[in-house]
């Protein structure tokens, strides 16, 4: 959980190119969630199942959450850590209809991951960027812009869409949570995908 690299993301970028193989039918409705409700289970089927985690579509965290009736956090997607099943390390998605459309992805990470909102356990987690349109480096380059931090290349993941970016978190008082926090950044790009019409990933 706390080298994610080469296991975790391996994982989701094989749930990707599943998908891409499988071109299952994707509902314009609700992109988000329908992206990452066919993911899920992709992600599991990579999976060998002796892994001492789990993947889970839609868990809350419950640790930040406010007093009732607050609702808990609810990430899109997280590894759950099967010894300690507070333990997650949490899988955000944004639909970006272009390259530039980044303001409410980057707003997931200053708001809820540098808050210790999300993954207040865990020194990292993720956030996926479903791409309708344009070049996922162009997308890279925004995000950073908007972030006004370094998105660099994954160690030994060079020929794949992702980044990661580090960071030093606010801590709420009186908490422990780890403070340096490293965000990976996954492209998956979906050409032709639109809010407007069904069509095949």
């Amino acid at each position: 959980m706390q080298n994610p690299t080469e296991a975790l993301l391996g994982f989701i970028w094989s749930a990707y190119a599943s998908m891409q193989a499988d071109k299952p039918q994707i509902d314009p409705r609700d992109l988000e969630r329908s992206i990452t409700q066919l993911l899920e289970p992709r992600v599991r089927s990579s999976m060998t199942g002796f892994e001492p985690f789990y993947i889970q579509h839609g868990p809350f965290e419950r640790e930040t959450m406010l007093p009732p009736p607050a609702q808990p956090p609810e990430y899109d997607l997280a590894f759950v850590l099967r010894a300690n099943e507070q333990i997650m390390w949490p899988i955000e998605a944004k639909v970006l209809e272009t390259p530039n459309a980044v303001a409410s992805y980057v707003s997931d990470v200053t708001e809820q991951f540098l808050t210790c909102r999300y993954a207040p356990f865990s020194n990292s987690g993720a956030m996926l960027g479903y791409l309708l349109k344009g070049d996922a480096d162009d997308a890279f380059a925004k995000i950073a812009q908007k972030l006004a931090c370094e998105l660099d290349p994954v160690p030994g993941q060079v020929e794949r869409k992702n980044r990661v970016s580090s960071h030093s978190r606010t801590v709420p008082a009186g908490k422990a949570y780890p403070a340096a926090f490293s965000c990976y950044h996954l492209i998956l790009e979906y050409p032709g995908l639109t809010r407007a019409s069904v069509v095949a990933a």
